[in-house]
């Protein structure tokens, strides 16, 4: 089979994500606002469908996370695709804690018209409830944890450290609830499962190297033409798989008989697009 014809699925969804959705819905009506964290790197791969149908008629903030490791200019236009679906969005990196700082008069200002309605009821100081959701390896708990000051939520670079739900108070303003990473049950489209699979969003084993390391080649081409020939002098003509070699060969990745180490060439292409070694990167394209 062709590497055109060749059909990649791309579904993940332990049992901890069935009882996480129900735990959701159940403490939906305790909070105020949905705070969704995604990946900046994928801004539209990396929002779950179901949120939206989960907050309805909850004040919305869209963090978008590790924005330091996407395209800045991508970031821009993200930001305004956002703004213009009436969803306030703001760029974020819980590690250096960049863009968290003003945060709580960013919440204050989403939820203005239930402190409004509250003045109006003479209560003054009731905390703001919000509901942290996004899919796995988006940096939920490292945020809470930027926010508050304090580790107090379970962080790891990997999906599915966070398994129960927990209330976090911050500076008696707001109450956050932090929930599990949840992906949505079926990924029918092959392109978001495979940038899920390239941000970290799902297990490594979910996907072989060698096939996901191609397709990151295809979207490569795709969306940044002349980046391989830039950065590798790559003839970028060729098939993906043939890239690869290349790449290997350029890497000097050879096993015992000078055979090239495919599946070590597929990882480290990966990890080179992780760790920002390709340079800048925004994998998804808004839509028309």
């Amino acid at each position: 089979m062709s590497e055109n014809n060749k059909k990649t699925n791309i579904n993940w969804y332990p049992g901890h994500m069935t009882k996480a959705v129900r735990m959701m819905e159940e403490n939906i009506r305790l909070v105020d606002m949905v705070i969704e964290i995604i990946d900046a790197r994928a801004p539209l791969s990396s929002r779950n469908p179901d949120i939206d149908k989960l907050a309805v008629n909850k004040f919305r903030l869209v963090l978008m996370n590790k924005s330091d490791m996407a395209d800045k200019a991508d970031n821009e236009k993200w930001n305004k695709y956002f703004e213009e679906k009436n969803i306030k969005c703001v760029q974020t990196n819980s590690r250096s804690s960049q863009g968290i700082k003003n945060l709580d008069k960013i919440i204050k200002e989403v939820c203005k018209e239930k402190i409004e309605r509250d003045k109006k009821r003479g209560i003054i100081k009731r905390t703001i409830k919000c509901m942290i959701v996004g899919i796995p390896n988006v940096g939920k708990s490292t945020f809470i944890n930027s926010l508050s000051g304090k580790a107090k939520a379970a962080t790891g670079n990997k999906p599915g450290v966070t398994k129960g739900k927990q209330w976090i108070n911050v500076k008696n303003e707001f109450e956050l609830l932090d929930t599990p990473g949840i992906l949505w049950p079926k990924i029918d489209d092959e392109k978001t499962g495979v940038i899920l699979a390239l941000i970290g969003s799902v297990r490594d084993d979910i996907l072989p190297f060698e096939e996901l390391s191609c397709h990151l080649i295809n979207i490569l081409k795709d969306k940044y033409p002349g980046l391989l020939k830039d950065k590798f002098d790559i003839d970028e003509s060729k098939e993906s798989h043939l890239i690869l070699e290349d790449y290997a060969r350029l890497r000097n990745l050879v096993k015992t008989g000078n055979e090239l180490d495919i599946p070590r060439a597929a990882k480290m292409l990966t990890d080179d697009f992780r760790n920002n070694k390709l340079g800048y990167l925004t994998l998804d394209t808004i839509p028309e």
